[in-house]
């Protein structure tokens, strides 16, 4: 008898593409699958789409909850799972058909907690081709001594957002134990960097974890108006929160300390927040959006990364932005980004 796979898919405000995500799991060639969707209280017609699609199969489970957030729902999906393996896809995403056969082949060969493969962006707007995301971790096999070396870079290396740990949950095919153990260390308040905040920590747990190297079997539908893409007045709040969930994982786990390397990756982060304010606030005047950059670039908690920070493999572009946030030099920041930003968006269009 194989084994069987529950794959929780969290739903919310995605009705023009659900059936695209749920038809895509339907199509795997590993039919031992249960498929949970999980209604997080969504306010369009997902709610109906899902009771429809489990009155047709009896392998798909409706969950109907208040809203409550990605975290949230990935919990509840797991209270339902019936399955030993675990798997997760997003509701606007989509899985070429041999992912979980490929998958749980490799978890069962290698005897493995956590089995991973790669994921490919597709841009919903169409202005840019798909793009391959590189997993850092592409040795077949990595046994407990193995990814114990791992742990003095797993989080940053040294460069900018130098994460030798691939956390999108997606990709990956779980033991249900190293996620179960872990539902009260994921932190529902966290918006920014869900996936990596539930993936350190299984990662942590995790004896041996296998790759299928070179395999991009996971369609992430990267759309401009999505959290990553649009101007988010809270985000320097929210990697805050996610800086402090992270250091909390570490402390509990209490294997290695990830500190300096948390830090690290805050201050990419707190990078990208001013990047972000400055490009993508298109509400705000001038003069606003240079008084948030300034608080932005004064908060302790940024001040103390851009002084502690032990990142020494960052490029030049990198080491400016860190001394004119270090300073407070908004004018040239705001400068220095839209030139980059409009050459960088520039260039793309001639090369489509």
């Amino acid at each position: 008898m194989r084994e069987k796979i529950s794959v929780i898919v969290p739903v919310y405000g995605v009705e023009k593409v659900l059936a695209r995500c749920v038809d895509s799991i339907l199509a795997q060639t590993y039919q031992n699958l249960e498929i949970i969707l999980v209604d997080d209280g969504s306010l369009d017609n997902c709610p109906a789409i899902c009771d429809r699609y489990a009155s047709q199969y009896e392998n798909i489970i409706v969950v109907h909850k208040k809203n409550g957030g990605l975290t949230s729902a990935w919990k509840e999906g797991v209270r339902h799972a019936s399955a030993d393996l675990l798997g997760f896809v997003d509701s606007d995403d989509y899985i070429e058909p041999g992912m979980y056969e490929r998958l749980v082949q490799a978890l069962l060969k290698h005897n493995a907690d956590i089995s991973m493969a790669g994921l490919i962006f597709d841009y919903a707007d169409g202005d840019y081709p798909p793009r391959k995301e590189t997993n850092r971790m592409q040795k077949e096999v990595y046994t407990q001594e193995e990814l114990y070396s791992l742990y003095p870079v797993l989080l940053n290396d040294g460069s900018f957002i130098g994460r030798s740990l691939q956390p999108s949950r997606v990709t990956k095919l779980f033991r249900r134990h190293v996620v179960e153990q872990n539902l009260t260390l994921w932190d529902e308040r966290v918006s920014v960097g869900e996936d990596l905040q539930m993936v350190f920590a299984a990662f942590l747990d995790a004896k041996v974890i296998c790759t299928i190297p070179d395999y991009y079997p996971y369609h992430y539908w990267y759309h401009m108006s999505s959290m990553t893409g649009g101007h988010d007045a809270r985000y320097l709040e929210k990697i805050k929160l996610l800086r402090e969930r992270m250091e909390t994982i570490s402390d509990a786990k209490a294997v290695y300390d990830f500190r300096p390397q948390i830090r690290n990756d805050f201050l990419s982060l707190a990078i990208m927040a001013v990047k972000n304010e400055i490009w993508r606030n298109h509400t705000d005047s001038f003069f606003q959006v240079q008084k948030n950059v300034k608080r932005m670039c004064q908060d302790a908690s940024v001040q103390e990364a851009l002084t502690y920070h032990t990142m020494d493999r960052i490029g030049l572009s990198v080491k400016i932005y860190i001394f004119m946030m270090k300073h407070s030099l908004t004018i040239p920041c705001y400068l220095v980004t839209k030139i980059f930003f409009t050459l960088y968006y520039w260039i793309g269009s001639q090369k489509g």
